[in-house]
């Protein structure tokens, strides 16, 4: 008897095959492509208003930062600057805890909201897909509009609409959209916070938090104290001339934004890592040693049983890796994991000296040892956060670019699809050597806006005559001081269903997103419950 297994088979290829080419050939409304909690409320504004949306994530999990450790939401207590669905997002946070108002959350709450309202919606997600990146294969274009996008898993998707809501900007890079990384020099938009910002100046006009996230003691930066020819400490640099207002392309650091836990249930032991230098922390023990006893992170309390904390990087020598990122934004995936990988190292043995290194002061030991990664977060990952915290990135060039004079309500945008408040802030970009031979941090800003300000439409599209079709909401339209207040995770998620929103809108009127009718938009956005005026 002749068997049917082949035949089994080969029918089962075929209706693979057939699935995909439907799954290929089909042409969605929108195509949102993202990591972030944007890319999630884009997606569930898009399929709540009936368009056929697909959500393309490059990683494993839905809701980005607000899922992977940044519990400690930066909007400085004002709640009531955004509407829409990401104020739906932090009041099922809340509801989560029987509260009416959380702003602290663990990482699991925000992704099992994230997943209902994900699911709720019906949208159609695909995880683990990521851009091709090589050159001419990821993007296709027809005229000035992004026909289809192709993913490394060799899937194509096509779409009248394109939302780029990653992190990193990669589908608005590679559809040749105007795009800058680093920071702008202080006369290209008069900004005097912009550039290249010594932490040395006195008085500091660029950060108005005194010395927190400085250092306040005269610390050795070279491998053998007082010897220059002994080289420098790691991730310290010599600079020639270095003055304010100098523009260059290095960003600020990143880290992990870990959820720690002082319950011993869920208490995870932070262990020295594989490849565990103690000359990488050499400048934190030093800094101890020279008499800075503070703790050197920001420990907030997260909502719950009380025993869980977000530890986030402050004063001299913190959790950031300063100068460990540069490459990032525009690196190969693969150099991506390189730098994430050096990342973790640098952290848990941050960490892990803090508890046991002899040289850190009794007391901050005693403190820093009572903490470990959580049991019940990150629970594939043994508690470590799947996401480094990207503060910086691309950022678009567009028509108009949102500068701190928008921040400073010196100038106002005329067409405003959200609201942005808080302070604007960069962490250290580099560690320097003063002219006197000492560790000082450079491009630490901080300076908080007078009041709530408007972001322009135009900030989140392309300039007039680049892609008509694509709306990029996180790697937006700003200056280098702009973007610091503007890249927090409920404006994020702002701008995301406000772009959803005109996506939806230049498809009816069968028009460019830049020629879209900002009255029409608005009225939408207003109904939409987003929240426009100050």
């Amino acid at each position: 008897m002749t068997s049917l297994k082949p035949l089994f088979l080969s029918l089962a290829a075929a209706l693979i095959f057939t699935s995909t080419s439907k799954a290929e050939e089909q042409i969605y409304d929108l195509v949102v492509y993202g990591d972030s909690s944007g890319a999630a409320v884009a997606a569930v504004s898009a399929k709540r208003e009936g368009r056929s949306v697909i959500w393309l994530n490059p990683t494993s999990f839905p809701g980005g930062m607000s899922s992977s450790g940044l519990g400690a939401t930066d909007f400085l207590g004002k709640r009531n600057t955004f509407g829409g669905i990401a104020s739906e997002f932090y009041d099922a946070i809340a509801a989560a805890y029987g509260e009416k108002y959380v702003r602290s959350f663990e990482p699991k709450v925000g992704l099992q909201v994230f997943k209902k309202m994900i699911s709720d919606a019906g949208v159609d997600v695909v995880y683990n897909e990521r851009l091709d990146r090589a050159l001419g294969k990821g993007v296709k274009m027809n005229g000035k509009k992004i026909e289809a996008i192709t993913t490394l898993s060799g899937k194509t998707y096509r779409a009248k609409m394109f939302i780029d809501a990653s992190y990193v900007g990669d589908l608005m890079a590679a559809a040749g959209v105007s795009h800058t990384v680093g920071r702008e020099p202080e006369s290209q938009y008069n900004e005097d916070m912009a550039g290249v910002r010594r932490g040395d100046t006195k008085p500091r006009l660029h950060y108005t938090q005194r010395d927190k996230d400085h250092f306040i003691k005269q610390v050795d930066p070279y491998i053998t104290p007082g010897k220059p020819e002994s080289g420098l400490l790691p991730k310290i640099h010599k600079i020639e001339n270095l003055t304010n207002g100098h523009g260059d392309k290095k960003i600020q650091a990143y880290n992990y934004r870990v959820c720690l836990t002082t319950d011993p249930k869920l208490h995870i032991p932070i262990e020295k890592p594989e490849g565990y230098k103690e000359l990488d922390h050499e400048l934190l023990l030093r800094n101890f040693e020279a008499g800075d006893l503070r703790m050197p992170a920001l420990i907030e309390p997260l909502s719950g049983t009380g025993s869980k904390v977000d530890w986030n990087n402050m004063h001299a020598v913190g959790s950031d890796l300063a100068g460990g990122n540069w490459e990032y934004p525009q690196a190969s995936y693969e150099k991506r994991i390189e730098i994430e990988k050096a990342h973790q190292t640098y952290i848990r043995g941050f960490l892990w000296t803090l508890s046991n290194n002899p040289r850190v002061p009794e007391a901050i030991r005693k403190q820093a040892s009572q903490y470990g990664l959580s049991k019940d977060e990150f629970t594939d990952n043994g508690g470590w956060p799947w996401m480094i915290y990207i503060r910086e990135a691309r950022r678009m060039i567009g028509d108009y670019v949102m500068t701190q004079h928008e921040c400073e309500g010196k100038r106002r945008a005329p067409d405003p699809i959200g609201l942005g408040s808080f302070g604007m802030d960069s962490h250290c970009v580099q560690h320097f050597v003063t002219e006197s031979g000492h560790a000082q941090n450079e491009g630490v800003i901080w300076r908080v806006p007078p009041k709530p300000y408007g972001i322009s439409y135009r900030s989140i599209i392309p300039k007039k005559g680049e892609c008509e079709n694509l709306f990029s909401p996180i790697c937006f339209s700003a200056s280098h001081v702009a973007h610091g207040s503007m890249r927090m995770e409920p404006v994020f998620m702002v701008l995301s269903q406000s772009a959803a929103i005109a996506a939806g809108l230049a498809l009816d009127k069968n028009t460019s997103v830049q020629d879209l009718d900002y009255p029409i938009l608005r009225e939408k956005l207003l109904a939409a419950k987003q929240v426009l005026n100050p």
